[in-house]
């Protein structure tokens, strides 16, 4: 294994094998800081930036009042905004370089370095996506079977699901896997086989890669067909006009939603698909190395999903879209000086109207 590795932790997915502490401590030395180091530095600035737009995000859904008619999507948000915390704490310490000593260091380590919690965040956003495809595809495909079944009970027991699988699953693994040696914290190690790591990554790979790949098409896809469907109905009764206006309301509001949901869907099959695959050839080769810049260029895109999706909700959600355009100082002086000459314009009219009648 490469000594860089060992210096720094990693996602839980990157399962090293050694059936032998005493291997591991010979290996772990002092580590350059190259692409390491400028790397960690711009983590901890999008992880600053998308902390700031996710948590703007989540003050739009508020006023707009969506936190309560959409929340799993609310919740999708509260999980990029901890995403983003995180990102930034966890690269942050990781660029003070501390040297972990007692119950408090080693602690740190398991719960902070490793990315323990970054990690227990990311993977329950993955299982809320999920969450929240499956619960479209019921909404649009099975309306009748939704209605009587997807209470709002329900829609908070899937919340909560996600966050308790996510946190589930990264602490059982990491912690039995990593360690702390000569004041460093190493992750996802301590493997009793190179078969029980392999195994892991395998199953990791197809549980939040394929899986979810495979929800996504297939529910969007039956979707987005039921839709084209029902647009046809409409335009061979007569098209918009037979339709109340109530009606259409709530297509369109359905339909954003769904548009802005496919979006955030298909960008994170784009933006983690190098990594997953990068983990899954490096586990089965091991012919490639944590210090190439490939690895690096595939994370910083992978992180740079969660701290982007605020910008794909703020530009596609449309009630969150209104409040965000609302903070914009240009934009409430334009709304202000045309409210302004809209009345003058009024005002105007009436004299002249009173003038021609006097």
């Amino acid at each position: 294994m490469p000594e860089e590795f060992f210096t720094t932790s990693s996602h839980p997915s990157v399962a090293m094998t050694t059936t032998d502490v005493e291997d591991v401590q010979t290996t772990v030395t002092s580590s350059s800081h190259g692409a390491d180091f400028y790397f960690q530095i711009a983590v901890v600035f999008i992880g600053v930036v998308g902390a700031a737009a996710n948590a703007l995000i989540l003050y739009a859904m508020i006023v707009s009042k969506q936190h309560k008619k959409q929340l799993l999507i609310f919740n999708q948000n509260v999980f990029d905004l901890c995403s983003c915390l995180l990102l930034a704490l966890t690269y942050t310490l990781k660029l003070c370089n501390i040297r972990l000593t007692g119950t408090f260091g080693y602690w740190l380590c398991m719960i902070v370095i490793t990315e323990n919690l970054l990690w227990c965040s990311t993977d329950g956003s993955v299982i809320n996506l999920m969450i929240i495809t499956v619960e479209r595809y019921l909404k649009v495909v099975h309306p009748k079977w939704s209605k009587k079944w997807l209470r709002k009970w329900v829609r908070r027991s899937a919340m909560a699901f996600a966050w308790i699988a996510g946190v589930a699953y990264n602490m059982s693994m990491i912690i039995p896997t990593s360690t702390v040696i000569n004041g460093v914290c190493v992750a996802t190690v301590i493997w009793s086989s190179r078969a029980a790591a392999l195994f892991h990554i395998i199953w990791y790979f197809v549980s939040f890669f394929v899986v979810p790949v495979f929800i996504f098409i297939f529910c969007y896809w039956h979707i987005l067909s039921v839709i084209r469907r029902q647009a046809k109905v409409m335009a061979s009764h007569g098209g918009p006009r037979s339709s109340t206006a109530q009606t259409l309301q709530t297509n369109q509001i359905q339909s954003n939603v769904i548009k802005t949901m496919i979006i955030v869907s298909a960008f994170y099959v784009i933006a983690w698909m190098p990594i997953k695959i990068y983990y899954l050839i490096l586990i089965i080769t091991s012919n490639l190395t944590f210090i190439e810049s490939g690895y690096y260029a595939a994370l910083f895109v992978a992180f740079f999903y969660v701290c982007a999706n605020p910008f794909i909700y703020a530009i596609k959600f449309e009630p969150v879209k209104h409040v965000v355009m609302g903070l914009i100082p240009c934009k409430k002086s334009q709304q202000q000086a045309g409210g302004s000459t809209e009345m003058a314009g009024t005002g105007t009219s009436s004299s002249r109207s009173a003038h021609k009648r006097n």
